[in-house]
C-alpha cells in the first residue's frame, strides 16, 4: 500500500497536466521523490521485459512498429512519448499504466531512449532486449562526434540482460558480438536493394564491404518498391506494407521484426508481423497525412542529412507543392549542402528560423524557390492559398519542431500518444 497516496498524487498532477494542453515530467518526478524505487518496482513486472530501441534516426517508428508487431501477438504493451526519456518522463507515462497499489496492466515495455540516457535508464529499469539502429551525424552540438554515441549505445548493449538487436551495415555496431548469455540478432538490407536506391544506404555506403560479410543478417530486406518491402527471417519471407515510403521504412522495419521475435520468443508468428504492417498508421508526424485546404498535407520529418537524404528518396517525382522549414531545434544545418535535391524543381514556400538558410542551399541546388516566409503559420496559410493538386497532396517537409506547430496550425494539437 505504500504506494497508493504517491500514484494518487501522480495521477491528480498528470489529469491537472494534460487540462492546461500538455504532457509533462513533473507528475513523474513527484512519484519518484516519494517512492525512489516506483521504476524498479513496476518494470520488473513486465512477462516479457522491457526493450530499449536506441539510434540516430528511426527511434520513434521502429518502437511504434515493435509495439503494433506485439499487439498483433494479443500482449498489452506500455511504450513512451519520444519525449519521455529521462527517469521522470517514463515514470509520469506509467502512472496510465498501474493500478493504484501498483501493479502493472502491460505485458511488456517498449521504450524510445535518448543515447545520452540510455545506461542511466539501463541500470534502473533492467532492458531484455536492446535495439540499437544506427549512428549518423546528428546532434553534434550535444554529442560532439558520432563515436561518442556508438560508444554511448555498445555500453547500453551490453547492459541487456537477454537479447541484443543490431544493425548489419552500421559500421560502428555491426561489430557487437554479445557478452556472456546474450543472443545477439542483425538486420539490414540486400545488396541488391541498397544498390537500387537512388542515393545508397547512408550507413552501408562508409562500411567496408569485406567486414560487412564478416556477419551473417538475421532479418534482411531482400525486397523495396515505395511502401512495400519484404523481409527475410528465420528462412521466412515476410511481406509488410509500410506505413510510408522509404528503403529506411523498410530496414526499420526488419529492424523492429528482429527485436519482436527476441522479445517474444516461442510465442512470435511470422504472419503476425504482416498483419500488424496491414493495418498499421504512421508514427506521430512520420508520413502522416492530414486535411489541409481540401486536399492532405503529407508530412516528411527529417532531423538530419541522412534522413533528409532517405526521405527525398522516397519522395514521387517532382511534387506539386513543398513547403519546407526547420527551426532552432536543428542549430547547425550545414549539412544541407551535401542534400541531393534532385527530387525537388521546386518549393513554394521556405519557413522557420533557418529559411533563409535552407533557401540559400535550395539556390545553390537550382532549385527554384516561390516563397521565404520565416513565420510557420503564414506559410501554412500560404500553402492553403495555392490551390488545388491534380494529386491531393502538399507536402511538408520539416523537422520535429516545424510538424508540431504544423499539425496544431491544421486543428491537431493533441501529443504525442503513449500507445
Amino acid at each position: 500500500m505504500r504506494f497508493f497516496i504517491p500514484i494518487l498524487i501522480g495521477r491528480i498532477l498528470r489529469a491537472l497536466a494534460r487540462a492546461r494542453g500538455g504532457g509533462s515530467a513533473y507528475p513523474g518526478f513527484i512519484v519518484l521523490k516519494l517512492v525512489p524505487d516506483f521504476l524498479q518496482h513496476v518494470t520488473k513486472q513486465f512477462p516479457n521485459g522491457v526493450v530499449f530501441v536506441l539510434g540516430s534516426n528511426g527511434k520513434s517508428t521502429t518502437t511504434h512498429m515493435i509495439s503494433d508487431i506485439v499487439r498483433a501477438h494479443g500482449l498489452r504493451v506500455f511504450t513512451n512519448p519520444s519525449g519521455a526519456n529521462l527517469p521522470q518522463g517514463i515514470a509520469s507515462a506509467l502512472l496510465s499504466e498501474v493500478s493504484l497499489t501498483g501493479r502493472l496492466k502491460a505485458d511488456i515495455g517498449i521504450l524510445e531512449v535518448d543515447e545520452a540516457f540510455a545506461v542511466e535508464l539501463a541500470g534502473i529499469l533492467s532492458p531484455s532486449t536492446v535495439t540499437m539502429l544506427n549512428v549518423q551525424v546528428d546532434q553534434l552540438y550535444r554529442f560532439f562526434e558520432t563515436e561518442r554515441v556508438a560508444t554511448m549505445m555498445l555500453d547500453t548493449a551490453a547492459l541487456s540482460t537477454a537479447n541484443v538487436i543490431t544493425n548489419h551495415d552500421d559500421q560502428f555496431l555491426d561489430g557487437y558480438t554479445g557478452t556472456p548469455g546474450q543472443r545477439v540478432l542483425r538486420f539490414g538490407a540486400s545488396d541488391e536493394v541498397i544498390a537500387a536506391a537512388p542515393n545508397g544506404l547512408q550507413n552501408a555506403d562508409s562500411f567496408d564491404a569485406g567486414d560487412r560479410a564478416q556477419h551473417t543478417v538475421d532479418a534482411e530486406v531482400v525486397a523495396h518498391t515505395g511502401d512495400g518491402a519484404t523481409i527475410r527471417f528465420d528462412g521466412t519471407e515476410i511481406p509488410v506494407r509500410l506505413p510510408a515510403r522509404g528503403l529506411h521504412y523498410a530496414v526499420d522495419a526488419a529492424a523492429a521484426t528482429a527485436t519482436a521475435s527476441a522479445a517474444l520468443g516461442a510465442q512470435f508468428r511470422a504472419e503476425a508481423v504482416t498483419k500488424a504492417f496491414g493495418t498499421m498508421k504512421p508514427a506521430y508526424g512520420r508520413g502522416e497525412r492530414l486535411p489541409i485546404a481540401g486536399e492532405s498535407a503529407e508530412f516528411t520529418m527529417f532531423k538530419n542529412a541522412a534522413s533528409l537524404q532517405l526521405n527525398l528518396d522516397a519522395l514521387p517525382d517532382q511534387p506539386e507543392q513543398v513547403l519546407m522549414a526547420i527551426d532552432e531545434g536543428t542549430p547547425d544545418i550545414s549539412w544541407i549542402y551535401d542534400i541531393d535535391f534532385s527530387k525537388l524543381d521546386h518549393v513554394d514556400v521556405v519557413s522557420g528560423d533557418k529559411a533563409w538558410q535552407i533557401a540559400i542551399a535550395l539556390e545553390h541546388a537550382g532549385v527554384r524557390i516561390g516563397r521565404v516566409e520565416p513565420d510557420v503559420e503564414a506559410a501554412i496559410k500560404h500553402m492553403e492559398q495555392l490551390g488545388s493538386t491534380t494529386r491531393g497532396t502538399k507536402n511538408f517537409i520539416v523537422n520535429y519542431e516545424i510538424m508540431m506547430i504544423a499539425r496544431k496550425a491544421l486543428g491537431h494539437p493533441d501529443m504525442e500518444k503513449t500507445a
